[in-house]
């Protein structure tokens, strides 16, 4: 069975109340929540949270029987979140007396990712041999190119050095800044490692401006122009 989590705590640090926070009149959760339901190849979403607030609020857009309460010790700044995965899919295992093959995790911070961007990962997932699809963008800059690292005598290094000098970036190996748009795991890999970049990964590319996490008052405010420009 794939299933789809949004993983949501009550507390946040760069945006206070952002996952609850309305984003041009609805709560930043519903368009998560919306994507995650116009999936073509999720069997079932849920939601995981420490905060009522968020579980009655994601009440209005899925049946409570899909809302889980997470333990308070999973819901702290040191909490691993590969750990509440691991938790959540034994309780949902254990309500629903199924099995979950795959479990696709999708931040709510990502609120411009398309249904078709699950469906992709989930196909890529079910095709490879990878234990962990991961969606991700072309960044601004390339390790191995125009990015430096400053050492202990104030001196630079390129960050990631090849053997042969890399004159221009076209020459340089793509590199991708993560989002937590998709995360596509499989549900062996999930027990038999200690958190994802152990696992064998892929990525999936997605498009720079559909890929914004927002972290910071600046991203909510970026993000919310790019959807009233859309019209959304």
């Amino acid at each position: 069975m794939i299933v789809g989590s949004i993983c949501m705590r009550g507390g946040s640090k760069g945006v206070k109340g952002k996952n609850y926070r309305n984003l041009l009149g609805k709560p930043l959760l519903s368009y998560t929540i919306n994507c995650a339901k116009s999936s073509k190849l999720l069997e079932d979403v849920i939601i995981s949270s420490d905060s009522d607030l968020i579980l009655d609020l994601s009440s209005n857009y899925l049946e409570k029987e899909k809302l889980f309460k997470r333990k308070p010790e999973l819901a702290t700044d040191n909490a691993s979140k590969w750990e509440v995965f691991k938790n959540l899919v034994l309780e949902y295992e254990a309500k629903n007396k199924v099995k979950i093959t795959h479990l696709v995790d999708l931040d709510v911070t990502v609120p411009r990712r398309l249904p078709e961007h699950i469906d992709s990962c989930i196909k890529l997932s079910k095709e490879t041999n990878a234990d962990v699809i991961i969606t991700g963008y072309e960044p601004e800059r390339n390790p191995y190119f125009n990015m430096m690292e400053e050492q202990k005598d104030g001196t630079a290094v390129i960050v990631k050095k090849s053997e042969t000098p890399i004159k221009n970036r076209q020459e340089a190996p793509n590199v991708y800044s993560l989002t937590p748009a998709v995360y596509v795991i499989k549900r062996e890999a999930l027990f038999n490692y200690d958190h994802w970049s152990d696992a064998t990964c892929r990525i999936h590319p997605i498009p720079r401006d559909l890929a914004i996490d927002i972290d910071t008052e600046l991203d909510f405010k970026l993000v919310e122009f790019l959807m009233n420009e859309d019209g959304k």
